[in-house]
């Protein structure tokens, strides 16, 4: 008897639920017949929303109770499920807003739109990785964080190169050709300076990670290398220029049986020097066949002077120019050159005067050709060459301070690592 009262009563709560249900129903309509339209549609909506929320409430306690039935690992995957389909859920409904709000729009705010979302969906996707690499980091051990932590850094950093590289694309595409060469000379610029602040960063991070005594001993090493490199330059730069020397000598010495067009003016002018100043003078004279066969003469350092004061004022040579004054060093003498030229011959000749290479004297020519001052100041300032009795004899292109001179085939820098 009990399940047929139970079965009884269920029926007369339905009956119930149906007749109460109708009544609502009807007196609805009667009230929906006596509202205006405005009236009737604000009601509908109303009732739509009453009917929504009602359906949901009834949803989420049919769930509850499904889910107090349910094991522990069952409801986790429920959750994960319902929270699924409540993204998609609220990702459709955002995406339908979102063409319902771009079919209002102009063209112009559709672009401004779209660049918003698309941010905006960057942003949310971002967040979402921060977050759920925090979370993973959270169960991972050190070791294998730190590890993560690095690919993560270069996964980022290949992900703001590529940006970067997008970026550049779209903006040289739009660059006329004369900019975009401008670009590409700037970013080329910026990744040398770039390479370059690396390097140096790199070696200080080194650098800083070794004891003193350490450093000490790399600068030494550096210093000493850098002396070891100069001097085997220096001397094979030596090595060299006495090999070239004795060739252009021997170049020079050697006079071919065909007599030169200006012999007879060598000999003009050998005669008159040994008549005036002595027979030894000159400590030897030839045609030089390398320089268009001009006459040279080989002074005596002692004679120097006077042969030069001979050749400036004698009246039938007059060689009243003077076109060139220039210093060598040939590793076993100094080397004074001068060119001097008589518009009475029409003729020029060659003064040439060898020096001790330890201590360079020479009396100056600025008494005799102004035009001698600068050039001896430069064979002075470069060599080293002493010219007494020259008015202001001074370096004029290095300093007064510097050390040492630079056409000398010896010479090292005084700060090796300049």
């Amino acid at each position: 008897m009990s399940e047929k009262e139970d079965l009884a009563k269920q029926k007369a709560a339905a009956a119930a639920k149906a007749k109460a249900a109708a009544l609502a129903g009807k007196q609805a309509k009667e009230e929906a017949a006596e509202k205006p339209e405005g009236e009737m549609d604000i009601a509908k909506q109303k009732a739509a929303a009453a009917a929504k929320a009602k359906a949901a409430a009834m949803a989420r306690k049919q769930a509850k109770e499904e889910a107090a039935e349910k094991p522990e690992g069952e409801m986790d995957i429920a959750k994960q499920k319902a929270a699924a389909a409540a993204k998609a859920k609220a990702a459709a409904m955002a995406r339908k807003q979102a063409k319902e709000e771009a079919a209002e729009k102009p063209e112009g705010e559709m672009d401004i739109a779209k660049q918003k979302a698309a941010a905006a969906a960057k942003a949310k996707a971002a967040a979402m990785a921060g977050k759920q690499a925090k979370e993973e980091a959270a169960e991972k051990p050190e070791g294998e964080m730190d590890i993560a932590k690095q690919k993560a850094a270069a996964a980022a950093k290949a992900k703001a190169a590529a940006m970067a590289r997008k970026q550049a694309k779209v903006e040289a595409a739009e660059k006329p050709e004369g900019e975009m060469d401008a670009a590409k000379q700037k970013a080329d610029a910026a990744a040398k300076a770039k390479a370059a602040a690396m390097a140096r960063k790199q070696a200080k991070e080194e650098a800083a990670e070794k004891p003193e005594g350490e450093m000490d001993t790399a600068k030494q090493k550096a210093v000493a290398a850098a002396k070891a490199k100069a001097a085997a330059v220096a001397k094979a730069k030596a090595a060299a220029a006495k090999n070239r020397t004795a060739v252009k000598e021997s170049k020079e010495v050697n006079t071919p049986s065909e007599l030169s067009p200006n012999q007879s003016k060598l000999d003009q002018i050998v005669s008159a020097i040994e008549s005036h100043v002595g027979q030894g003078a000159l400590l030897e004279h030839y045609i030089n066949r390398l320089s268009k066969d001009v006459p040279t003469l080989v002074a005596n350092p002692d004679t120097y002077f006077s042969i030069a004061k001979f050749l400036r004022y004698d009246e039938q040579l007059n060689f009243s120019y003077l076109s060139e004054l220039h210093g060598t060093d040939f590793e076993s003498h100094m080397e004074i050159y001068v060119h001097l030229h008589s518009f009475k011959m029409n003729q020029s000749v060659a003064l040439k005067v060898k020096l001790d290479r330890d201590s360079p004297v020479i009396p100056s020519l600025v008494p005799l050709w102004s035009g001698a001052n600068w050039p001896e100041c430069e064979a002075y300032d470069l060599l080293g060459i002493n010219f007494y009795e020259h008015p202001d004899l001074k370096r004029i292109l290095l300093g007064e301070d510097w050390k040492g001179y630079p056409l000398r085939k010896d010479y090292q820098p005084y700060d090796v690592e300049v």
